[in-house]
């Protein structure tokens, strides 16, 4: 029984010997049999094509413009009040209509101040004839000057007092102080008003005014006089603009500058209130060579785009220019009739084979 198991210890020790020198060789021949050709497949990768799209360089005219949010404001608004209390007695406007400067648009009772006016203005025949007569007798040295401007200022006292009179008769009529469309009116006649009650809202809309913000890099572009296009809500037609104010200063908050700009409106047709957005133009450059901005990648601090050239992508170093948001304007190293490749550009690779899918538009 000993002598079997020593003979299957033996065994078992040269088994494992021989497998150490054969499995090598094992390994060997079947690795070789999967391992594909490495040169083989440097080959078939060299001969894969990419499918790309491409836009063949043309003149164009580029614009670096921005748009951002803006306000319709009225030229003109006001809430229409009484300089004075009282009851009303006559409102002459209807609500919704056109009204001119200077027109009487409601009345406070003022009859305790037209009796007043009629009693001190029924006082100034006398006081005028006191007058003249102390200025004969004044002559005539029959008076002295004491009495002469006595009886002067008290003309000219009842004068004022009349004056004043006629003031607090013209706080008693409500005119509009500006052409413009009066809205709904807030109050009924035989109402008691004072300063602080708002009878309406008068409004000018012609012209409009359109209000917006700018960042701090367009503040030197953006002066009195710019032109500006505006589009208004949910509405497909530009409207062109005159920038006619700009703020001051800088807001240190959101680093950005607030302009009014101002558009004829003579239809009436744009409310305000709107919501609009306007599109600025710092600058064009007109007969230019412009590519997307996707079709350029930086490498080692060069400009490099590919262009198609015979079914292969050929690098081309070229100097920029202009940039847009979605474009870039080329200086050098792009001729017009060229064809750039504008899709697939980190995959690219100097004399890869490649094939247009699509043709972009250099619009």
């Amino acid at each position: 029984m000993g002598k079997q198991v020593k003979w299957i210890l033996i065994v078992i020790i040269l088994l494992f010997i021989g497998g150490m020198f054969v499995w090598p060789l094992v390994k060997g021949y079947f690795l070789k049999e999967d391992t594909p050709d490495i040169a083989s497949a440097g080959t078939g990768q060299q001969r894969r094509v990419l499918n790309i799209s491409a836009m063949i360089i043309d003149i164009q005219t580029l614009t670096d413009k921005t748009v951002t949010t803006a306000d319709i404001i009225p030229d003109e608004e006001v809430n229409l009040s009484f300089e004075t209390s009282g009851k009303i007695v006559e409102i002459y406007f209807q609500e919704g209509s056109h009204v001119r400067e200077g027109e009487l648009l409601a009345k406070i009772n003022d009859q305790p101040l037209q009796a007043q006016l009629k009693k001190l203005e029924a006082q100034i025949p006398l006081a005028r004839d006191r007058v003249f007569r102390q200025r004969t007798l004044l002559d005539r040295d029959a008076v002295s000057q004491e009495a002469y401007e006595q009886v002067t200022t008290e003309y000219d006292k009842l004068m004022a007092d009349i004056d004043l009179v006629k003031a607090n008769i013209a706080q008693t009529e409500l005119r509009a102080p500006f052409d413009g469309i009066i809205g709904l009116r807030y109050v009924s006649e035989g109402a008691y008003t004072s300063p602080g009650t708002i009878i309406a809202k008068l409004t000018k809309i012609s012209p409009i005014k359109i209000e917006f913000s700018i960042s701090e890099q367009y503040s030197d572009d953006i002066t009195p006089g710019a032109d500006i296009v505006f589009r208004l809500s949910g509405s497909l037609r530009d409207y062109q603009a005159k920038v006619y104010a700009v703020e001051s200063a800088v807001t240190v908050e959101n680093r950005s500058q607030k302009a009014r700009a101002i558009y004829p409106n003579t239809d009436e047709s744009i409310k305000p209130g709107r919501y609009a957005s306007v599109e600025l133009t710092k600058k064009e450059i007109r007969n230019a060579l412009a590519i997307p901005s996707e079709a350029m990648i930086q490498e080692m601090g060069k400009s490099i785009i590919y262009l198609y050239k015979s079914g292969k992508a050929q690098p081309a170093e070229i100097v920029r220019g202009m940039r847009t948001e979605s474009k870039v304007q080329v200086v050098s190293g792009l001729q017009k009739g060229d064809t750039v490749i504008v899709s697939g550009i980190m995959q690219l690779r100097t004399g890869l084979p490649v094939t247009i899918d699509k043709f972009v538009s250099p619009i």
